[in-house]
C-alpha cells in the first residue's frame, strides 16, 4: 500500500480521501507539449502527487512561450546572437528540474524523444521510450493534425490509457476527454453521503418514504440508501438493508421494488434514519474521431453564450485545417489575410451564414491563434489538471466530450491596426498580438494591492508577473500576508518550497515572482488589513492604487476591504475556494454591486418544538445545550444582577409592563418568595434540577420519539 504524507497532503485529503489519493499516487502520466498550458497542467499534477510525470517537447522556446511558461527566460529563446549558446535547450529539458522541485514524491522525467513527430509521440505513449511504463493517462496540449490525434487516441484505447486533449489559443480554449469504453467513478461528486430522518413510511406500491420537513433528503433517482433504527415495521422492511430509490420530491422518495400496499400498520409514524450508500458508476466515452463528427451536447462555460460552443467547435476545426494546409503553421500575428482565410473555412463548414458578430469573434481568434496568455493557460490548466486527477483517481465525474472556454469580452469592438499587433521580440509578444501595444503599456503602469499570498495569491502574482503588470517605471504591486509557510501549503501554493517553511508567505512569493520576471515591481508586507493598520494602508496608499485583489480566507476581512474599496472608488477582484468549488466576483465602482451588498442567508433557525421535544440531528443537541447553558449561567445571572443594581420595585414594574413574565417570576421566586436560606435548600434545588434535566426531559423525548 502506498504511504500518504498526511502533513503534505492534509488539505487535499479532505477533498480526495485516502483511497483516491493512493490511486493517484500510483498513476503515471505523459504530457505532450510544454507551452503555457502544458506547464500549468504539469505543475498541478506534480503538486497533487502523481507517481510519475513524463514530459515531451523537444522544441526550442520562442518569445511567445514566455507569455505563459513561468519556467522560461529570455536567454532561453534562440536568436541569431545566441544561436551557439549552451543555454539553448528544448522546452522539456528546461522545465523538468523546476517541476521536480515542486514535490519530492513525484518522479519527473523528460522523454528521450528528439523530434516533434507522431512516431516519437507514440513511442513515449507506448512506453518504448520511457522504461517500458504504460502510462495511466496521456495529455496533449498542442494543436496537432487530426490524423495524429486519431492515432494517439487509438493507441491509448488499445492499451487502456486515458486520453485528454486541450489547447489554448489566445483568449480561446478547448478541452476533450476520452477515458475509455469503461471508466469507473468511485465517487461521483465528492460530497458526504446524504442523511435524513424518516417521518413516515406510506403503505403503497412502491413504498413511499417521507422525511422530516426541516431538511431535504438530497437524493437523486438511482441512489441507494440504507435504513437504520426503523420503528414499527419489524420484519417488513429490514433495518440496515439497502434499497434503490426513485425521487418523487424534495422530501419524499420511493423504495424501488418494495410493495407495502397489502400491509396493515397501526402506526402512523415509523421514525428511523436513511443514509445514502454511494455506488460506483461506470461511464463510457467516445473517441476524438467519433466526437469530432458528432459532438453532441457541449458543456457550457457561460450560460449567456448558448451558441458559442458550436461556433468555436467549427473554429478549432478550421484552425486545424489551416495548419495542415500550411505545413503546421498557424496564422501569423497581425496577418489579417491569413485570419480571414480561417474565417472563410468556418463559413464553409457551417450550415448557416455567419453573422457579423460571429465573424468578429473568429477574426480575433485567428489573429491570436499563436498567443499564449497566462490567465487563459492558468484557467484551462486548472481544469485539465483536475480532469487528469479524475482520470487517475476515479474521484468525481469527468467531462465527457468537448468543453469550450473563451473571454472575448476582453476584446475591443473593432480589430486594432496591424501595427499595434505586431510582435517586438519580447516576453509580452503574446499579449501584444491579442490586445495591442497600447494596452500592454497600461499593464506596465498598473498599481495593484493584493491581500493574501496563499493558494490564490500565488496564482495571481504569477499571472501578473508574466503579463507585465506593474513592470513599468510607474507600476507597483503591493502584497501583504501575516502567515508563515507550513508544510501543508506546499501541495497547492506552488511558489513555495521545503526550504521556505517558516518564512513569510508574502516575502517568499514576491521573491519567486521577481525571479520569473526581474522587471516585476513588488513590495511585500506582513501586516493584516484592518482598522488598526490604517496608518500603513491609509489615504495616500489607496489613492495611489489602480485596484485591489483579495485572496483571503475569511468573510470579515473581505467585508473590510470591500468597504475600503467603496470609499476610495477602487475596483476589487474577489475570489475564494472550498475544496473543488470556487467563486469569483468583479466589483467595479458605479457599475456592479459590491461584495457586501449580498450576504449569505442566515443559518436556518431550529424550531423550539424540535429543540425541546424531538432533537434528531447533532446540531439540535448542541443548540439545546447552548440554550440551557446560556439560560442557566448568563441570562438568569444578568437579570438578577440588573435587579440588584437598580431599584427593585421599579425594575419589577418595568418587567411587568414589558410582559417579561418568565423573568419576573424567576426573580420573584429567587429573590422574594423562595429564596434559599440554608445548605439543605440548595441540595433540594439541585436534586430537583438534576431530575428535570436527566430524567423528566429524557422521558419526554423518548415519549415523543
Amino acid at each position: 500500500m502506498v504511504a500518504v504524507d498526511e502533513k503534505l497532503y492534509s488539505r487535499q485529503l479532505y477533498v480526495m480521501g485516502h483511497e483516491a489519493q493512493r490511486r493517484m499516487m500510483a498513476s503515471n502520466v505523459v504530457l505532450i507539449g510544454c507551452g503555457g498550458l502544458g506547464v500549468e497542467i504539469a505543475k498541478n499534477g506534480v503538486l497533487a502527487g502523481l507517481h510519475s510525470l513524463t514530459i515531451m517537447d523537444p522544441r526550442p522556446p520562442t518569445w511567445l512561450d514566455l507569455g505563459a511558461n513561468f519556467y522560461l527566460q529570455p536567454h532561453h529563446v534562440v536568436t541569431t546572437s545566441n544561436n551557439n549558446n549552451n543555454n539553448n535547450k528544448h522546452k522539456d529539458a528546461i522545465c523538468v528540474a523546476q517541476l521536480a522541485l515542486l514535490n519530492p514524491y513525484v518522479r519527473v522525467s523528460v522523454s528521450t524523444a528528439t523530434a516533434w513527430t507522431l512516431e516519437d509521440m507514440l513511442s513515449v505513449i507506448t512506453g518504448t521510450n520511457n522504461d517500458s511504463i504504460i502510462p495511466t493517462c496521456v495529455t496533449v496540449t498542442e494543436l496537432l493534425p487530426n490524423d495524429w490525434l486519431f492515432a494517439i487516441n487509438r493507441v491509448c484505447r488499445q492499451q487502456g490509457t486515458k486520453f485528454l486533449y486541450a489547447t489554448a489559443n489566445g483568449l480561446f480554449g478547448r478541452v476533450f476527454v476520452d477515458l475509455g469504453e469503461t471508466h469507473v467513478v468511485h465517487d461521483a461528486d465528492g460530497n458526504p453521503p446524504a442523511t435524513s430522518q424518516i417521518d413516515t413510511v406510506l403503505m403503497e406500491h412502491p413504498a413511499v418514504v417521507k422525511v422530516l420537513e426541516d431538511s431535504r433528503h438530497g437524493l437523486e433517482t438511482g441512489d441507494v440508501v440504507r435504513l437504520d433504527r426503523l420503528k414499527g415495521l419489524d420484519g417488513i422492511l429490514e433495518s440496515k438493508s439497502e434499497y434503490k430509490v426513485n425521487v418523487t420530491g424534495p422530501y419524499t422518495f420511493e423504495l424501488e421494488g418494495v410493495d407495502l400496499s397489502n400491509i396493515t400498520s397501526t402506526s402512523t409514524s415509523h421514525q428511523g434514519y436513511i443514509t445514502q450508500i454511494k455506488q460506483p458508476k461506470t461511464l463510457s466515452f467516445q473517441t476524438y474521431e467519433e466526437k469530432l463528427k458528432e459532438p453532441g451536447e457541449f458543456v457550457l462555460s457561460d450560460f449567456a453564450k448558448f451558441d458559442r460552443p458550436q461556433l468555436l467547435h467549427l473554429g478549432f476545426q478550421a484552425l486545424t485545417q489551416y495548419a495542415e494546409q500550411h505545413g503546421g503553421s498557424l496564422p501569423e500575428p497581425a496577418n489579417k489575410e491569413a485570419a480571414q482565410e480561417v474565417v472563410d473555412m468556418v463559413a464553409t463548414l457551417s450550415d448557416e451564414p455567419l453573422t457579423d458578430s460571429q465573424k468578429r469573434i473568429l477574426m480575433f481568434y485567428a489573429l491570436g491563434a499563436q498567443a499564449q496568455l497566462s490567465p487563459m493557460c492558468a484557467a484551462l490548466g486548472g481544469m485539465v489538471g483536475q480532469e487528469v486527477l479524475k482520470a487517475c483517481s476515479g474521484k468525481f465525474t469527468p467531462l465527457q466530450g468537448f468543453f469550450y472556454l473563451d473571454a472575448d469580452e476582453c476584446l475591443p469592438d473593432d480589430v486594432p491596426d496591424e501595427a499595434l499587433l505586431k510582435p517586438i521580440n519580447s516576453r509580452y509578444d503574446s499579449q501584444i498580438m491579442v490586445f495591442g501595444k497600447d494596452i500592454q503599456e497600461k499593464f506596465f503602469a498598473l498599481n495593484y494591492f493584493i491581500v493574501g499570498a496563499g493558494a490564490i495569491g500565488c496564482e495571481m502574482l504569477k499571472n501578473w508577473a508574466l503579463m507585465g503588470v506593474a513592470c513599468g517605471p510607474n507600476g507597483k504591486v503591493h502584497v501583504t500576508d501575516m502567515d508563515r509557510i507550513e508544510k501543508s501549503n506546499l501541495s497547492r501554493q506552488f511558489l513555495f518550497r521545503n526550504s521556505d517553511i517558516d518564512q513569510f508567505k508574502s516575502t517568499t512569493a514576491a521573491n519567486a515572482c521577481k525571479a520569473m520576471n526581474p522587471d516585476f515591481n513588488i513590495i511585500a508586507y506582513q501586516e493584516k488589513v484592518a482598522p488598526d493598520t490604517e496608518h500603513i494602508f491609509g489615504d495616500d496608499f489607496y489613492d495611489s492604487l489602480s485596484g485591489v485583489c483579495t485572496a483571503l480566507d475569511n468573510v470579515e476581512a473581505r467585508l473590510y476591504v470591500d468597504q475600503r474599496c467603496l470609499f476610495y472608488r477602487l475596483p476589487m477582484l474577489e475570489s475564494g475556494t472550498l475544496g473543488t468549488k470556487g467563486n469569483t466576483q468583479i466589483v467595479v465602482p458605479h457599475v456592479t454591486e459590491n461584495y457586501g451588498a449580498t450576504r449569505d442567508p442566515p443559518e436556518k433557525s431550529i424550531p423550539v418544538c424540535t429543540l425541546k421535544n424531538f432533537p434528531n440531528q447533532i446540531q439540535h443537541t448542541l443548540q439545546w445545550a447552548r440554550d440551557w447553558f446560556e439560560g442557566a449561567f448568563k441570562q438568569s445571572a444578568e437579570e438578577v444582577n440588573a435587579y440588584l443594581s437598580t431599584n427593585p420595585a421599579q425594575y419589577l414594574e418595568g418587567l411587568q409592563q414589558n410582559s417579561k413574565v418568565d423573568t419576573l417570576k424567576l426573580i420573584r421566586q429567587t429573590l422574594v418568595d423562595d429564596r434559599p436560606v440554608s445548605f439543605e435548600d440548595c441540595v433540594v434545588w439541585a436534586r430537583l434540577q438534576f431530575e428535570s434535566l436527566f430524567n423528566n426531559q429524557i422521558r419526554q423525548v423518548c415519549f415523543c420519539g
